[in-house]
């Protein structure tokens, strides 16, 4: 026998191999389902969702901050009572 021939038979041997132990796997399973019975689903219960109450808060009122033109009028509000500050009556 030469040796190219000896590789081949050893190739045929180990996919024949291969394909019986497939074979058996696949028939061991089939009996393991078959001896289980028919699959029985189980009902799925569906969780009742309880909703969050939301809690009225006050709201609060955002504080603005005045602008430049604002802040001068309020400044010279303030200095025509201020005279007396600078000592005059």
């Amino acid at each position: 026998m030469s040796h190219s021939s000896m590789l081949k038979k050893r190739r045929q041997h180990q996919k024949s191999k291969k394909m019986i132990e497939g074979a058996e796997k696949q028939a061991k399973r089939l009996a393991k389902l078959e001896a289980a019975g028919p699959a029985v689903k189980k009902e799925k219960v569906k969780k009742v969702r309880v909703k969050k109450e939301k809690v009225e808060t006050e709201k609060k009122e955002k504080k603005v901050k005045p602008t430049k033109e604002e802040l001068g009028r309020q400044e010279s509000k303030k200095g025509g009572a201020g005279d007396s500050k600078d000592g005059k009556k």
